[in-house]
C-alpha cells in the first residue's frame, strides 16, 4: 500500500517545480521531501522525477502517476470532508434493536419525529425478543426493559425512563370473579404472568411502601406482553403489564386497573451503546432525543392518585 503522506509531498514538488521551492512552502526541509519521494519511488519501482542540477522535470510513468495522484488526493480530500460533517451534523444509518412491545408502544411514534427533525440520519430497527451481541452482530444501539440492574459488561448503560407495572383485568372479568380490594383478593383469582423466572410470586409494593408478595398459578403463561393483554381483555384473569401499555385499553373500557397505587414492578428502561467514545452525533442525538421523550410516554397515573 502506498503512503498517501508520500504521494502529497510528490504532488506539491511537481506542483512547484522542485523540491526547494515546495520545501519552502510545506516548510519542510527538503532533504524530507527528497527522501520521502524517493521512498515513494521505491515503492512503485519506478522513478517518477528525475534530479539533476540544472532542471527539475517528471518522467513520463511520473507524469502519468501524476495525475493518479491527484485523484487519489481529492478522493481523501472527500472522505475526510464525510467523516467532518458525520461528527459536526447527525447524518449515516443507525442500527438499534430492542424488545417488540418497546419498538411497538414506546417508540412508534418517536422515530418518524426524530427522522423528521434529522433528514440526514437513516434507522434500521430490529425488533427482538432475543438478547442480541451488539458488536457481534453491528448494533449501535439497544433498548432494554429491566426490572433488576443489567449485567456488568463493557457497553455502556444510560437510564431512559422508569416503565412501571400495575394490575388490570376486564370489567366484565371482574364483574363475574368479584372486585379486588386488597392482594390478598389475588389468591382466589385466575392470573395471567410472564414466562420468566420468578413468575410464580408477584411481589407488589404499595402507596405507603408496604410489600405484598402474592403466589400466582398462571393459567396462562406468555413471554409476550401483548398477548397476556389481549388475554386480560378476552376476560381471563388479571395481569401485570406495564401502565403506559394500557393506556387505549383502559380509555376504551377494555381494562380496569385494580389496586390503584399498588405497584407489581418497578421497572426501568435503559439504552445500551457497544462504546463511549468515537460514539457518531446521530447515535448520541437519538439517545438524548429519546432520553427526554420516552418517559412522555411511558408517564402512567395510577387510578386514585
Amino acid at each position: 500500500m502506498l503512503e498517501l503522506k508520500d504521494v502529497y509531498f510528490f504532488v506539491q514538488v511537481v506542483d512547484r517545480g522542485g523540491f526547494t521551492s515546495a520545501g519552502e512552502s510545506l516548510r519542510v526541509p527538503k532533504s524530507t521531501l527528497s527522501h520521502r519521494v524517493r521512498e515513494l519511488e521505491s515503492s512503485l519501482g519506478v522513478r517518477l522525477i528525475n534530479r539533476t542540477s540544472r532542471q527539475f522535470g517528471m518522467t513520463d510513468v511520473g507524469a502519468e502517476f501524476y495525475q493518479y495522484a491527484l485523484q487519489m488526493l481529492h478522493s481523501a480530500d472527500l472522505a475526510e470532508e464525510f467523516i467532518r460533517q458525520r461528527l459536526n451534523e447527525p447524518s449515516g444509518t443507525i442500527r438499534i434493536t430492542t424488545a417488540v412491545e418497546i419498538a411497538q408502544f414506546a417508540l412508534r411514534d418517536l422515530i418518524p419525529v426524530f427522522l423528521n427533525k434529522y433528514p440526514k440520519v437513516k434507522i434500521v430497527e430490529i425488533a427482538t425478543d432475543r438478547l442480541v451481541d451488539m458488536v457481534a452482530e453491528g448494533f449501535d444501539l439497544a433498548l432494554r426493559g429491566h426490572v433488576a440492574s443489567l449485567q456488568n459488561s463493557t457497553l455502556v448503560q444510560r437510564g431512559i425512563a422508569s416503565v412501571p407495572w400495575y394490575l388490570f383485568a376486564s370489567p366484565e372479568y371482574l364483574r363475574t370473579a368479584g372486585e379486588i380490594t386488597d392482594p390478598s383478593c389475588l389468591n382466589d383469582h385466575s392470573t395471567l404472568a410472564m414466562d420468566r423466572h420468578g413468575a410464580e410470586m408477584w411481589k407488589l409494593k404499595g402507596p405507603g411502601g408496604q410489600k405484598a408478595e402474592v403466589p400466582i398459578d398462571p393459567r396462562f403463561l406468555s413471554n409476550n406482553m401483548i398477548a397476556l393483554k389481549e388475554a386480560a381483555c378476552a376476560n381471563l384473569g388479571v395481569a401485570a403489564l406495564p401502565g403506559y401499555m394500557c393506556h387505549e385499553e383502559i380509555a376504551a373500557g377494555r381494562l380496569h386497573q385494580i389496586l390503584p397505587g399498588w405497584m407489581a414492578a418497578d421497572a426501568r428502561m435503559s439504552a445500551l451503546m457497544p462504546y463511549r467514545n468515537g460514539l457518531l452525533p446521530a447515535v448520541r442525538s437519538l439517545v438524548d432525543f429519546l432520553a427526554a421523550e420516552v418517559p412522555k410516554v411511558t408517564a402512567f397515573t395510577p387510578r386514585g392518585e
